[in-house]
């Protein structure tokens, strides 16, 4: 039998969260967080594990179920508990409820979904509650490409038959994920000549104008219909005005929906050559998330999983190829089946208006008691 809550319960549990900020580049905020779950999680029966990433970030935590002894692959469910907004940010989006929605930050993206799973997860927390051993990582740096939680992602992955990722469900339908595109950078430096702009310009090679050139190069790139795009989000270089510029640099962001596509990628990237003369380019190409791609055995645990929501009062829904990366392509690419886009329902992550839909949270907490009680 499922723990019945009211949405006010979860409200109150989940706004006691949300009220702790902790954004990923705040250690103290983020070893703040980790507390508060850390004792949740011990009061409900589970066992809890740190992993210490250093001064610069907050520990993972690893929050299990799992027997004395038992060596069985079993679920491993994945989310963070940093989000993107700076400490203050409440005092833009403030904690509250209008509307029948939970306002503030980090409530959609996503603790307002690992609150549920974790809380999912207390319910069950006796040896035999689950059919399989349940192991629950949640970790710091997710937002910031998760550099250093990677390798604990990749060791927990090796021990799982299936991934569960507690990211926000797809706004408008409350959608879950099954497959995400590859994430990465490249960097372009250019490196010229400096000269006087005005006594000596013709023995100036402009990094620049270089660099404006690579611009139009790897914006080029982009191919819609084969989904990938490239994309020059930042530009610097320069030192005043009456310098030719010896120095310039873009940082790039590329997604991929396949490996193949990938390589044709890094390929026509490492071909990049100097346009004018007498200038050095320096280039790195750097594939930061792999991508998730929909496979059999998704589409199976799928089907499993669309019954327990149904069972829980609710259509789960499968949303197309997302753009944006997550953990769960770390887990999809070791060939565990992975579902994403479990958590809570709402909108707005990374903005000023990110909420959760109240309505749908009591629902959504019986979805994860069925599905970690059930699923073999």
């Amino acid at each position: 039998m499922s723990v019945e809550r009211s949405a006010d319960q979860l409200v109150d549990g989940i706004s006691t969260w949300v009220r702790l900020e902790s954004p990923s580049h705040a250690p103290d905020t983020l070893r703040a967080m980790a507390k508060l779950i850390s004792d949740q999680a011990r009061a409900a029966g589970l066992t809890v594990t740190e992993t210490d990433h250093g001064a610069t970030t907050g520990p993972s935590l690893t929050i299990t179920n799992r027997a004395a002894g038992d060596e069985r692959k079993g679920i491993l469910i994945l989310a963070h508990y940093d989000t993107v907004h700076p400490v203050g940010t409440l005092t833009k989006n403030d904690c509250r409820i209008e509307d029948g929605k939970l306002f503030g930050p980090g409530t959609y993206d996503m603790k307002g979904g690992t609150y549920l799973a974790l809380t999912a997860l207390g319910d069950l927390s006796g040896a035999g509650d689950t059919q399989l051993p349940v192991e629950f990582l949640i970790v710091p740096d997710e937002e910031v490409g998760s550099l250093h939680s990677r390798p604990t992602i990749e060791s927990h992955a090796a021990r799982a038959k299936y991934t569960l990722v507690c990211e926000p469900a797809r706004a408008n339908g409350g959608r879950c994920v099954s497959a995400r595109k590859g994430t990465g950078f490249i960097t372009v430096e250019a490196h010229g000549r400096p000269s006087h702009a005005g006594v000596a310009h013709e023995k100036g090679r402009s990094a620049i104008r270089e660099i404006a050139h690579q611009v139009l190069a790897l914006e080029a790139m982009t191919d819609y219909q084969r989904g990938i795009t490239v994309s020059v989000g930042k530009i610097e270089g320069g030192t005043t005005t009456n310098v030719v510029p010896s120095f310039a640099k873009i940082t790039v962001d590329f997604r991929i929906p396949d490996p193949e596509a990938g390589v044709e990628l890094k390929a026509k990237v490492d071909a990049l050559k100097a346009h004018g003369p007498d200038v050095k380019l320096v280039v790195n190409f750097d594939l930061n998330r792999p991508p998730m791609p929909r496979t059999e055995a998704t589409g199976e645990l799928l089907k499993t999983v669309q019954a327990y929501a149904a069972q829980a009062g609710f259509a789960l829904e499968e949303a197309p190829m997302t753009g944006g990366g997550s953990d769960a392509n770390f887990t999809a690419a070791l060939g565990v089946p992975t579902l994403d886009g479990l958590g809570a329902d709402g909108d707005g992550a990374h903005t000023l208006f990110e909420h959760i839909l109240i309505a749908t949270l009591p629902e959504r907490l019986k979805f994860w008691q069925f599905t970690l009680k059930r699923l073999a």
